[in-house]
């Protein structure tokens, strides 16, 4: 019987290709609500890792669990930011916000008030009826990141959403982002190969390993918010990691 105060839990994920062996026993467990990151060395089978949670792959050995049952995108709303803004071009912004609702079949009242809470929260109203050729890049991640958060996921995945963008956006972009995690109660996996993003968002960070895959570190960030990422704790955090990730 599963621990049901966790939202999430991976059980010795393992996944081969052939005899390519890219993650090998991967466990933690998610609580609902919290905000973790993954970071690792470049090519360490991050990708792997989240297309096993999609279930694009079926993993050679264990198994994902969400909520106790075995990950589903049929019966889990699963909801995803990639790096590539990924807006429809054919629908306006607020469209945009509304269509995976509709997909789902939800009363328009309640489709009405959860769109209008994102675009409140992530201050969309003056492009609501914009098309997104019509807008920044970083405006267009805001849709695709909002429209994630609209579907009340069970589990938000977020791969190196801006990886991007410049420096000032994406300090922008990660408040943004704290905002609607803590407005919403999301639980989050964001991977990123930033480790600064990493310590600034993250309640906990899984530092990878090289392949085969493993989980070298599960770091608690107990820093308060907003975090300052002058201050000597912050820095100390980031060191930390950077460090975990060089040297195996």
């Amino acid at each position: 019987m599963s621990d049901n105060q966790y939202k999430v839990e991976v059980h010795n994920l393992t996944k081969n290709f052939g005899s390519l062996k890219v993650l090998n026993d991967i466990s933690f467990n998610i609580k609902k609500g919290e905000f973790v990151c993954i970071v690792g060395p470049t090519g360490c089978g991050k990708t792997t890792f989240l297309n096993l949670l999609t279930r694009i792959y079926m993993p050679t050995k264990g198994d994902l669990l969400i909520d106790g049952e075995s990950a589903d995108p049929k019966k889990h709303n699963l909801a995803f930011v990639f790096q590539e803004p990924s807006a429809l071009p054919w629908k306006t912004v607020e469209q945009n916000l509304r269509f995976g609702l509709e997909l789902k079949k939800l009363p328009k009242k309640e489709i009405d008030e959860r769109v209008e809470n994102i675009i409140k929260l992530m201050g969309l109203e003056p492009f609501r009826n914009s098309y997104p050729h019509q807008l920044s890049v970083s405006t267009e991640q805001r849709i695709i990141i909002g429209r994630a958060f609209a579907m009340n996921p069970d589990l938000l995945l977020m791969d190196e959403p801006y990886g991007q963008m410049d420096i000032k956006m994406r300090f922008y972009l990660e408040d943004e982002v704290l905002k609607l995690w803590k407005e919403t109660g999301a639980t989050v996996l964001f991977i990123t190969h930033n480790v600064e993003e990493a310590a600034y968002l993250a309640e906990r960070v899984l530092i990878l390993s090289n392949k085969p895959t493993t989980i070298k570190e599960d770091l608690k960030i107990d820093l308060p918010r907003p975090r300052d990422v002058t201050s000597p704790e912050f820095i100390a955090k980031r060191q930390y990691i950077t460090d975990q990730i060089k040297w195996w």
